[in-house]
């Protein structure tokens, strides 16, 4: 299987996360998925952001649950990008993606969007909540899903395999052999993330990773020459 590389929230590293400016810069670079994350608005937009709140990203204050998707597009997310919604970033891209949900009522709003356009071949929900894989898995056939986690053991793999993810992203800083060999044996894809540097690049490939989850383009050249 090819080494895959994940842009997070697009290029992140170079462009304002989470924006259709991003994500169009991810697919120019070539990278392989473009990650991505979700959020309701008040009145049941998926959003395109990865906090619960617009306060580090945007020049707006408060909770993105407490603000209307009218709202939230009046705001600046930087270098006058708006917020986006999930189905712009479909047509804005033709990347895969690897959409990360933070709840099952964002489960839910996702699979009517996924199974309305038959989004099941390309896109990969992810979580760090075991319930809203589960939902996903529940509400749209042939989905393909994968349980994020940052602190973890080998527990991850039995969490993985109990709400049927075929792939699990983990934190590099706290991988561990004896995690990886654990999840080939449960037949486990392995995402590391996030891998910024030569060194973290170097240690995914000694590990035999599937693939890693990167701020910065480069990662997807330089991926090719490192073993």
């Amino acid at each position: 299987m090819n080494f895959l590389t994940i842009g997070h929230r697009g290029v992140m590293g170079v462009e304002p996360e989470n924006t259709l400016r991003s994500f169009v810069a991810a697919q120019q670079a070539g990278l392989d998925v473009i990650e991505l994350d979700l959020h309701l608005s008040k009145d049941g937009a998926l959003v395109v952001m990865h906090d619960t709140d617009v306060d580090r990203t945007t020049d707006g204050t408060g909770a993105i649950a407490d603000k209307t998707l009218a709202e939230l597009r009046a705001l600046d997310a930087g270098r006058g990008e708006r917020v986006p919604v999930f189905e712009e970033v479909l047509d804005a891209v033709r990347t895969p993606i690897q959409a990360e949900i933070k709840d099952v009522a964002a489960a839910r709003a996702l699979a009517e969007v996924m199974n309305a356009r038959d989004l099941a071949p390309r896109v990969e929900v992810s979580s760090f909540h075991d319930d809203a894989v589960a939902e996903i898995a529940r509400l749209v056939p042939g989905v393909r899903t994968a349980l994020i986690a940052s602190r973890f053991g080998t527990d991850i793999v039995d969490r993985a395999v109990e709400v049927g993810a075929a792939t699990v992203c983990l934190n590099i800083r706290r991988l561990s052999l004896e995690v990886v060999e654990r999840a080939r044996k449960a037949d486990l894809r392995i995402i590391g993330w996030v891998v910024n540097t030569q060194d973290h690049l170097r240690l995914v490939r000694a590990l035999e990773l599937d693939g890693a989850t990167t701020d910065y383009p480069e990662i997807k050249r330089t991926g090719r020459f490192t073993a």
